[in-house]
């Protein structure tokens, strides 16, 4: 595991060098906040990072339900048996299993590492919506890697912690913009159109610093960003339309 520490963020990186998986701790003034659980192995790596800070562990804030995000949340919960678990209210159904699409929803399969029913054991304390705030963290409601994937702005620094609404390995990218350095992002992406227009709302944003899923964390992301929405943009736009159309009809 690699620790990389920006300010009051700190990236915890499970194999960093071939396939990196990234939580982060957020530092805040009754503890911290851990974005995300990496794999199932790394619960002890969790739990001794956050000795070595020197703080406890407080919640667990999941920003979408794959099993690279989720993967030692049993493990940490049954170890911090007090840490509040938040996902959002429609990444919830994926944590317990549940693949079914709303009828308003893209009727695109969801794709990547959902957990199969009952195969999680913790079930959230807290359903998250686009807007809430968890200490000093704002959720944005960021679908289009998964139908619930939310990210989390720290209102205080202007840090974003985006999951796999964009990737840094393999080159900055939207979710489901194909990377072949790093595809594996974009072959778990349920609809690249939806992520697109959260990229959108993110680079809207104009976050300080960027911690994503997968690569490591950037210093002034902005243009990066910008950069991957319109290579997003240009992919989308050879592949077709169609479900960026759909999306805009079931929003109006």
């Amino acid at each position: 595991m690699r620790i990389t520490t920006r300010t009051n963020v700190h990236q915890l990186s499970f194999m960093p060098r071939f396939f990196p998986v990234n939580a982060y701790f957020v530092e805040e003034r009754d503890g911290l906040t851990l974005i995300d659980a990496a794999l199932p192995y790394s619960a002890k790596g969790i739990i001794d990072a956050a000795a070595r800070i020197g703080k406890p562990i407080r919640r667990i804030l999941l920003t979408h339900a794959h099993g690279d995000h989720i993967g030692a949340l049993d493990r940490l919960k049954s170890a911090l048996p007090d840490a509040e678990v938040l996902i959002s209210a429609r990444d919830a159904r994926l944590l317990a299993g549940d693949k079914t699409l709303d009828p308003s929803e893209i009727q695109s399969p969801i794709r990547g590492g959902v957990p199969k029913p009952g195969a999680i054991l913790t079930r959230p304390d807290t359903l998250l919506a686009d807007g809430d705030r968890v200490g000093s963290l704002l959720a944005v409601a960021t679908p289009g890697h998964t139908p619930g994937s939310m990210s989390f702005l720290d209102t205080r620094t202007g840090t974003l912690i985006a999951g796999d609404a964009f990737q840094e390995r393999g080159g900055m990218a939207v979710s489901g913009k194909m990377q072949p350095l790093f595809p594996f992002p974009a072959m778990a992406t349920w609809s690249p159109a939806e992520a697109l227009r959260s990229a959108k709302r993110l680079v809207g944003l104009k976050p300080t610093l960027l911690g994503v899923g997968h690569g490591r964390i950037v210093t002034d992301p902005l243009e990066a960003m910008t950069a991957a929405v319109h290579a997003a943009e240009r992919s989308l736009g050879a592949q077709g339309t169609g479900g960026a159309s759909h999306v805009t009809a079931n929003r109006s």
